[in-house]
């Protein structure tokens, strides 16, 4: 009960909630600043000063402590405008293999005539980031966040802080983005043989694709090489066209969950598949996915390889 009324408590002053869509400005009610050790070390030397000011009447020990308080107050004015009206967006994070760690990137964007210095950004408060922000622009900061395991992950609530200029106070502000990454599934390690190829026509292993004598031209299909797209057809507005070629076959396979042994575990078959995404592609093969509830069509390039991780990835995941 203590915890959840701590937890309650805590979420309604740092004004904690869930994950917030666009863009965040910093207003007043969202910065925070407390002084840090230097700052409760540089209070109690004034007080000091002050008391040894006061005991022996000296005018220059009370000029001295007064000068020094302007500049703690100074000082603690500047680290909260350090912070106050940012604008926080998130951008997009690029996919990572389960185990790796995905970058999250944060755009902070300074619209006013002020400059901001050492920007930090954080997630755990052991590793931070930092950036300056120059008046009217805007600057990209990333974040590490382990991703253990497969799935979509999402950031959770990062910190973004600032000790600037003297260190006597530390500002922060929380943000909770609505960013996620997909995180494929950590490939099996290199060797696995690939499967034998089946061609979607039924006509045998290999499909008559070569890349050596012009033969035509067919219908674009998603995944085809930019490089054999027929330009000059396209430049006449008759749509996309895909050249072929006569001579060496390239080889069609499919990627079937159910060819791999059934003794196996539900993330070891991910892992299996993963590795032969990644082998079929780097082959450069046409190559398609068939996993229980979902088919990806025969494909190539990079863009095919991204639809199968990302398929394994959400295997029986709800977004």
């Amino acid at each position: 009960m203590y915890a959840a009324l701590k937890n309650q408590i805590h979420s309604w002053l740092f004004q904690l909630g869930g994950p917030e869509p666009g863009v965040i400005v910093l207003v007043q009610r969202r910065v925070f600043i407390l002084p840090t050790r230097h700052g409760l070390v540089f209070a109690c030397v004034l007080l000091l000063l002050l008391a040894g000011s006061i005991n022996y009447n000296l005018s220059l020990g009370f000029v001295l402590t007064f000068l020094l308080s302007a500049m703690g107050i100074n000082a603690m004015i500047y680290t909260f405008r350090n912070l106050a009206n940012l604008r926080l967006s998130g951008g997009r994070a690029r996919p990572v293999f389960a185990g790796e760690s995905a970058r999250f990137v944060v755009n902070v964007e300074n619209g006013s005539e002020a400059d901001r210095y050492s920007i930090g950004l954080t997630r755990d408060k052991k590793e931070a980031e930092f950036v300056d922000v120059l008046a009217r622009t805007t600057v990209a900061v990333s974040v590490g966040v382990p991703a253990p395991r497969r799935g979509i992950l999402t950031p959770g609530r990062l910190t973004l802080f600032t000790r600037y200029p003297m260190g006597l106070y530390y500002a922060w502000a929380y943000l909770t983005l609505d960013m996620h990454c997909i995180v494929y599934p950590r490939p099996a390690p290199p060797g696995l043989p690939l499967p034998e190829a089946a061609s979607s026509s039924g006509e045998g292993a290999e499909h008559g694709r070569g890349q050596e004598d012009f033969s035509g031209v067919r219908q674009y299909h998603r995944g085809d090489s930019p490089r054999h797209i027929a330009w000059k057809v396209a430049a006449r507005d008759q749509g996309l066209f895909t050249k072929q070629f006569a001579g060496r076959a390239e080889t069609e396979l499919w990627l079937d969950w159910n060819v791999l042994p059934p003794g196996l575990s539900v993330e070891d078959k991910l892992s299996r598949l993963a590795r032969w995404v990644l082998d079929a592609y780097a082959a450069g093969l046409s190559f398609g996915l068939r996993i229980p509830g979902r088919t990806v069509d025969i494909g190539t390039g990079e863009m095919q390889r991204e639809h199968c991780l990302e398929a394994l990835a959400l295997y029986d995941i709800d977004r």
